[in-house]
């Protein structure tokens, strides 16, 4: 049998022939096809500004830079997700600071936000796990209340809405990844984007050593002069890349119309028992189903038993604080967020995206019901 991944990318002849149309001209990368991906993706959100930079963990940093964290602040974030979420804190020598989940959903708990914050806190990362907005009201409240800026990691979570509100419009800034196993790929890719124009020239000039102008646009003007204003980094994104986006995103409303198709099939073939429970979703959102998580006692055994059937379980994740690098660095360990923890030892993601058939999901729920029974 052909092993069925979690996870894959959807490419058609459509979205090769724009990156060929790329590959053509005279522009490869800091070029017009980089501006209109930036264009597409906010005129999709709603958000005014975006910087389209080389991976998810790049935006996340941009982000950080953007925000002025320092070393010794402090930034609140969710030890349920990938580690990138809270490294991006340390590239700007800051501290994470872990806040537990909510038992049904696994977003970030407001309430441990709340009792988290300190005279240093300076940020809130909330991540948009496994595609479901967090309750941004919840912590936007906690955020005005401390004087706190709010970054959604919303690297799950394109085409997802909380209340009506397109994921990308929630927070002072909101991050996308664009990974081919995420909802749409530019092979490698990243996004950040916000409705401040004061941040979005600092992440500009970041993701470019720090240089205020780019070559395409001293050549439109004619000129040579440039300045590096502040220490940056080389974190951008060909335009080839950029093309492949663009077109993309045409797709996104129907891929993830299809995402939320299969889930509500894995809600019901798992409706009438109790041995492997879907996470909780909230009727204010439309769930983006970037990954499809359950929970089930046994869950290695679980694993082990899906992957002898190439049936490509994974588990997202382990949570940040237990990591020997933030253990050893920053002496977390359990007990720090019980909830994550405990739901770490249950939690295990199945197959999902776009391009599976209805047959691929009655394999993978025959096959987990059958060893769970």
């Amino acid at each position: 049998m052909t092993f069925l991944p979690y996870g894959r990318h959807c490419i058609d002849e459509v979205d090769i022939a724009a990156m060929v149309d790329v590959l053509h001209s005279d522009w490869l990368t800091t070029g017009p096809c980089v501006e209109r991906f930036e264009a597409d993706v906010c005129a999709y959100t709603g958000a005014r500004y975006g910087v389209a930079v080389s991976s998810g963990t790049a935006a996340l940093h941009t982000a950080m830079f953007a925000l002025g964290i320092g070393p010794g602040d402090e930034v609140i974030v969710t030890p349920m997700t990938f580690a990138a979420s809270a490294n991006c804190i340390l590239y700007q020598r800051g501290i994470p600071v872990f806040a537990d989940v909510d038992e049904r959903t696994l977003l970030l708990d407001p309430a441990g936000v709340e009792a988290a914050v300190t005279p240093r806190t300076r940020a809130i990362i909330g991540v948009d796990y496994a595609g479901q907005p967090c309750d941004w009201d919840a912590l936007r409240s906690v955020a005005d209340r401390h004087g706190l800026a709010l970054v959604d990691d919303a690297c799950h979570a394109l085409g997802a809405t909380y209340k009506n509100r397109k994921v990308g419009t929630l927070a002072d800034i909101s991050v996308f990844s664009f990974h081919p196993v995420k909802h749409i790929t530019t092979g490698e890719g990243g996004m950040v984007v916000t409705n401040d124009v004061r941040l979005a020239e600092r992440m500009r000039a970041f993701r470019g050593h720090g240089i205020t102008t780019t070559a395409s646009q001293r050549e439109k003007a004619g000129a040579w002069f440039y300045e590096m204003t502040a220490l940056g980094y080389n974190y951008r994104i060909t335009d080839f890349q950029c093309a492949l986006g663009s077109s993309q995103l045409k797709k996104l409303d129907g891929w993830v119309a299809r995402r939320n198709q299969l889930a509500q099939g894995y809600a019901t073939a798992f409706a009438n028992q109790q041995i492997v429970r879907p996470l909780f979703c909230h009727k204010h959102v439309r769930h983006a189903y970037h990954l499809y998580v359950v929970r089930t006692p046994d869950r290695d055994v679980a694993f082990r038993h899906l992957r002898a059937h190439n049936i490509g379980a994974n588990v997202h994740y382990i949570p940040v604080h237990l990591h020997p690098y933030y253990r050893e660095q920053f002496h977390t360990g359990e007990g720090m967020c019980p909830v994550a923890e405990a739901a770490y030892k249950e939690i295990l993601t199945l197959p999902l995206w776009p391009g599976m058939h209805d047959a691929d999901l009655h394999l993978v729920c025959e096959t987990l019901v059958r060893k769970s029974a």
